[in-house]
């Protein structure tokens, strides 16, 4: 598996394949919280992504950071994630309290999160039509609604 560091911290490329291996194993090692899962949409990025030789970029790219709290390390893992099949393992059932940030990442980019216990919207309303984060998103297409806000007219 791939390899980088940035800031002092290792930087682990899996695919999505031995993600959820990987993730065992660095758990059994002390990697107890699970402290971000975000992601990114590298649609219209043609520069340096930072990634190794070996591994292909995606137009997405999930991000989740976890912590050995007893010995004060950090570990980042970067999972390039196919236009085609924007999907990856939940981590709910490893990390609780990933449920939240694995919803707004399938709310905000549309990437689907397998096992996930409630994969719903968790910003926008359940019938918003697409994820407002993905570079293709039509920015000002859809008025936004404010429902019941003080002083209403």
């Amino acid at each position: 598996m791939a390899t980088t560091g940035a800031g002092g911290q290792a930087v682990l490329h899996p695919d999505r394949g031995s993600y959820l291996a990987l993730v065992d194993a660095l758990q059994a090692e002390g990697f107890n919280l699970c402290s971000a899962v975000t992601a990114a949409d590298y649609l219209t990025h043609g520069g340096w992504r930072g990634l190794p030789a070996d591994v292909a970029p995606e137009r997405f790219e999930v991000v989740v950071v976890l912590r050995s709290l007893t010995a004060r390390e950090r570990v980042r893992l970067r999972v390039q994630v196919p236009e085609s099949d924007p999907s990856m393992p939940s981590l709910s059932s490893r990390y609780p309290g990933t449920e939240a940030p694995e919803r707004e990442v399938y709310d905000m980019f549309g990437i689907v999160f397998t096992d996930h216990p409630d994969l719903s919207r968790i910003l926008m309303p359940e019938d918003w039509e697409g994820h407002p984060l993905r570079k293709d998103y039509g920015v000002g297409r859809i008025p936004v609604q404010f429902k019941g806000a003080p002083g209403e007219r």
